[in-house]
Order: structure tokens, then C-alpha cells, then sequence
């Protein structure tokens, strides 16, 4: 129960910190789109990826870092994501529980599309799972590869629907985004 309510804590934060940092920006004059000097941040629910873990909350933080000409006049951007996955089961006589945090960071090139509404990207990285049992065997902590493609949607100025999919933390992940800064 008192994980649940972490959890819970957890996602209100980040949605409301996402809030109150987009209130506080003034918008830019064209305001639509991922480019250089973009920053959000968001919720996620994840599904899949950690046997019967199946559900996650969590949140993405990306910063557009470097527009790339030569590449399609696409955008380099990193992107930071962590996960919160628990689950209990029963074996035998025996109650445990399990705990993961999975944390990575990922190289993200956004795909120069002509509908600014659109931000179809793919991205690799690095992450880290940090694990937590009521049992008493190994933790299963450690690093991990990550692999996505994903999009955003822009319903308005400062508001995306964000999906991604591929291997890491979960196989599929759905969120908004909030705008903290810029874009084209």
C-alpha cells in the first residue's frame, strides 16, 4: 500500500510540475513542433517488459541539443526516462514482493516531418534498473539496452500525446508531454 501511494505521489508531481513549468513560459511566436532548444517533460503509463510487473508509472524529461542539416534536417536530442514497477506473488507457503526502477538515458534523432504536429523519432541509450525483493535471493540489478521509436502529437501550443515502443524499461509507453521551452 505504501508503494502504491508513492507511486501515486510520484505521477501527481510530475504532472503538476509539468503544469506549473508550462504556465510560467510565455509561448514563442510559432510555438508548434520539436526543434532546437525544445525541452518537455510528462507522465507515462507503461506496459509490458518485466514479467508480471506488466503495468508502470512513469515520466520522460527531453531537451532538443543539436539541429543535424546533413542528416534530413533532423534534431539530436537526449532524453531522460524512469519507470516504477511492482508486483507480489505467491510460492508455496511464501509471500514476496518485487520492485523496479528502471532509469536510462536516450540519444533521441527526431525525424524532420513537414506537419509540425507530428515529432516521429528513434532513439538508443543506456539504462539501470534498480531492484527490490521481499525475498531473500539475488536483487537482479543492473544495466540495460535501450531501443525506441515513438512520436508525439500536438493537440495545441504546449500539449502532446507522447507513444513509444522498442526494448527497455517497458515495451510500450503512453503519456502527454508539457512544453517547457522552445521549438520552431
Amino acid at each position: 500500500m505504501r508503494s502504491t501511494s508513492a507511486t501515486l505521489l510520484v505521477a501527481g508531481a510530475l504532472c503538476s510540475g509539468g503544469t506549473t513549468i508550462l504556465t510560467a513560459q510565455k509561448p514563442a511566436a510559432t510555438t508548434e513542433g520539436f526543434g532546437l532548444g525544445y525541452s518537455d517533460l510528462g507522465p507515462t503509463l507503461g506496459l509490458g517488459g518485466l514479467g508480471s510487473g506488466g503495468l508502470s508509472f512513469g515520466g520522460r524529461f527531453e531537451k532538443a541539443l543539436k539541429a543535424l542539416p546533413n542528416l534530413g534536417n533532423g534534431v539530436l536530442a537526449l532524453q531522460i526516462s524512469a519507470n516504477y514497477y511492482h508486483y507480489s506473488a505467491d510460492f508455496l507457503t511464501v509471500n514476496y514482493g518485487f520492485t523496479y526502477i528502471p532509469i536510462g538515458a536516450t540519444a533521441n534523432y527526431h525525424i524532420h516531418v513537414s506537419n509540425p504536429k507530428f515529432d516521429p523519432f528513434v532513439g538508443a541509450g543506456i539504462g539501470y534498473t534498480i531492484v527490490s525483493t521481499t525475498y531473500t535471493g539475488s536483487s537482479g540489478s543492473g544495466a540495460y539496452f535501450i531501443g525506441r521509436g515513438g512520436l508525439r502529437y500536438y493537440m495545441k501550443s504546449g500539449l502532446a500525446l507522447y507513444g513509444d515502443v522498442g526494448a527497455g524499461a517497458s515495451t510500450v509507453n503512453l503519456g502527454v508531454m508539457f512544453r517547457m521551452s522552445g521549438g520552431k
